[in-house]
């Protein structure tokens, strides 16, 4: 379980294929802190620690996360947002996030806006994912709140700190991101098309 405030930035150092499976090796400020078999969330993906050494660590994504995420196109150097998982009794400062991704969405448009930059999003989702205006969305593993919805695309409104603290500061038109919908909104809408 996760709250979508990010911890920090962390850099890809190696990434390794093994048969279907994904390594990718990450230097992270917080590597020390790090015990085998934690959970961190790495652009919103939930993925467990199976390796530390010295100031990095490595993580395993198997085949679904591949084909569900946007993790197969990370190259080495690329930036991500981690998160580790919250403590019971920490405070909830983002919104309740599963580190489960739904599916990926694309940014369409980046506009500045009297000191907030409005960054704007589509996905094709199958899976009846919603959004609401001032309901919470994740992408790439921060948890906002949307400020523009329509059907299959919303807008999220990024402060400056944010903006310099996450990959929001390398995010162009046309990059592919993580999306977790929220999680009470998809039982809402699952148990409205059970009804119909």
């Amino acid at each position: 379980m996760f709250t979508g405030i990010i911890e920090g930035l962390g850099i890809i150092k190696n990434i390794s294929k093994e048969k279907d499976n994904l390594h990718l090796t990450i230097s992270a400020n917080f590597t020390d802190e790090l015990q085998i078999d934690q959970s961190v969330a790495h652009n919103g993906i939930c993925l467990t620690v199976v390796a530390i050494s010295k100031d990095c660590f490595t993580v395993t994504a198997i085949k679904e996360t591949i084909q569900k995420t946007a993790i197969g196109s990370y190259q080495v150097g690329d930036a991500v947002n981690l998160e580790r998982a919250m403590r019971l009794g920490d405070r909830l400062d983002g919104h309740i996030v599963q580190g489960h991704v739904d599916e990926t969405g694309v940014c369409t448009a980046i506009v500045e806006q009297n000191g907030s930059t409005i960054f704007s999003f589509s996905y094709a989702s199958k899976m009846n994912n919603i959004t609401i205006e001032k309901g919470s969305i994740t992408v790439n593993g921060v948890s906002l709140t949307v400020v523009g919805s329509k059907e299959n695309e919303f807008s999220v409104a990024i402060i400056p700190y944010t903006l310099a603290h996450t990959t929001f500061q390398n995010l162009k038109i046309n990059d592919v991101v993580n999306l977790e919908f929220d999680v009470i909104g998809k039982y809402v809408s699952r148990l409205n098309a059970l009804r119909q």
